[in-house]
Formats: structure tokens, C-alpha cells, sequence
């Protein structure tokens, strides 16, 4: 995946195309590769917008799932973006919902997949192992259905992390921050129509956490994707673009007049 990141002020970030814009939150481990697909088809029809998340850049006291919502809240004022489809993948959708729940305004559309922010599993009581290459292999294969995904590029990325000291304490910081803020009490109060896409497989929010979503949050639709992971859009690209697609061609058609 070949695209120029742009470095405006603070903001590192990805761009592609015109249209509404479509901007899109990474997770914990996450990295811009995991929205490679869905850039290549969306830029045909939005403006793709891909926020590089200062992780492991804040400092410890705002690294926190409030700390990233105020960046990405001061990242859409300093574009002046207007009608946004906000979409998350599991840290990335716990964040998009805090910024709909705190700043709605220009939000057109919430788009969720493998979310936290109601429950998820995390690494693990013993995480992180540092050192420990083939646990990390372990725990990141457990993110897709087929481990197979989970690339020597991919697990040398959060070894990489990991064995930081610094690092590691702040991704620590961000887990915690993301279990202490559950929003399962004010979720009820998002009125921008939502889709969840689900993997089916997902262990690390499971299927219950996408009904649960789903039950809770008035205006939405979810899908389940079979033998599908915690990253669907990764995963299964061609059905998670098809299901959007079509999400968000409804959200424009015209009401039908009674």
C-alpha cells in the first residue's frame, strides 16, 4: 500500500479521494495496512481519511480513550470536515463512540467493527511477555480466524512494541483506560444510524458484544461475517466493503415520499 502520509501540524494522516468523508480509526495494535483494501475502494467514492492515532506519542497522563477522542475531535475541527462516516476497529470503535457520544455534530454515520467500549478480551492477565516471541505470535494469531494473517511483518510490529519499556506501559495504559471506560450506560443515546460488521469468530469482542451493541443502540443494523476475525475489514475486505458500500448508499437515497 503505496499512499503519501501527510504531516499538517500534529497530524500525520492518510488521504484518498473526494466525496463525504470517510474517516477511519485503527486499534491498539493496529497500523494504516489494515485498511488498505478498504481505502483502495472507497476512494472512488469518499474522500478516505485515515488519522494516524498518537498511541504511544501522548503523554501518559492524557494516553487514555478520552486523550485520543480529543485528537480526533481536534483533527475533524482543523479540517472542517462536515457530514463524516466515522469508522472504528476495536480501540479505533471504542474511540469513534466516545466522539459521537461527546461531539456529534458532524458526524453523519457511526460504522463499528470488533468495537470495544462494552467488553473485549485483552491480551491477558500475563501480557506483556516481553521476550517471549512465540507468545506474541500466539496472541496475535488470535486476532483473524486464520492465523495465517498474523504475518512475520505483523507480529515483528508488536514484538517490536512490546520489548519498548515505554511503549509497553502506555499500550498497558490504553487497555486499562479502555476496560475502566464503559459506555454500555450512554450508548443508548447515539441517534446517527449505525452498521456494526462482525466477525463471527472474533475472540477478542465476541459475538455477544455485537448483539449487545446492536441492542443498544437505537438506529442500527448489525452483520455477522463467518470465519472472520477481530479485524473483519482485514479479514474478509470484499464482504465488509460490499456490506459499507451498501450501508452507506441507503444513508444518501432520497425518502421515499408516503
Amino acid at each position: 500500500m503505496n499512499y503519501t502520509i501527510k504531516q499538517v501540524d500534529k497530524f500525520k494522516y492518510i488521504e484518498e479521494g473526494e466525496g463525504e468523508p470517510l474517516i477511519l480509526l485503527h486499534g491498539l495494535f493496529g497500523a494504516l495496512s489494515n485498511f488498505g483494501d478498504l481505502i483502495n475502494y472507497f476512494k472512488n467514492h469518499n474522500k478516505v481519511v485515515v488519522p494516524i492515532l498518537p498511541l504511544l506519542d501522548m503523554d501518559l497522563l492524557h494516553t487514555s480513550v478520552g486523550g485520543l477522542q480529543k485528537f480526533v475531535h481536534k483533527f475533524i475541527e482543523y479540517h472542517d470536515f462536515h457530514n463524516v462516516h466515522l469508522l472504528g476497529n476495536s480501540l479505533g470503535g471504542h474511540v469513534a463512540i466516545l466522539h459521537v457520544l461527546k461531539q456529534p455534530e458532524r458526524i453523519k454515520s457511526l460504522i463499528l467493527t470488533g468495537s470495544s467500549g462494552l467488553f473485549e478480551n485483552g491480551m491477558g492477565d500475563t501480557y506483556p511477555k516481553r521476550g517471549d516471541y512465540d507468545y506474541i505470535k500466539k496472541k496475535t494469531e488470535l486476532t483473524f480466524y486464520d492465523p495465517k494473517i498474523a504475518t512475520k511483518e505483523l507480529v515483528d510490529e508488536v514484538y517490536e512494541i512490546v520489548n519498548n519499556r515505554l511503549k509497553a506501559i502506555k499500550i498497558i495504559a490504553l487497555a486499562k483506560s479502555a476496560i475502566r471506560n464503559n459506555l454500555g450506560e450512554d450508548i443508548n443515546q447515539i441517534k446517527q444510524p449505525t452498521l456494526l460488521i462482525w466477525g463471527n469468530n472474533d475472540a477478542i469482542t465476541p459475538p455477544f458484544v455485537g448483539r449487545e451493541f446492536h441492542r443498544l443502540i437505537p438506529n442500527s443494523e448489525l452483520h455477522f461475517i463467518d470465519k472472520c476475525g477481530h479485524a473483519p475489514m482485514m479479514e474478509v475486505p470484499d464482504e465488509f466493503n460490499r456490506i459499507l458500500h451498501k450501508f452507506l448508499t441507503k444513508l444518501n437515497e432520497p425518502a421515499a415520499v408516503a
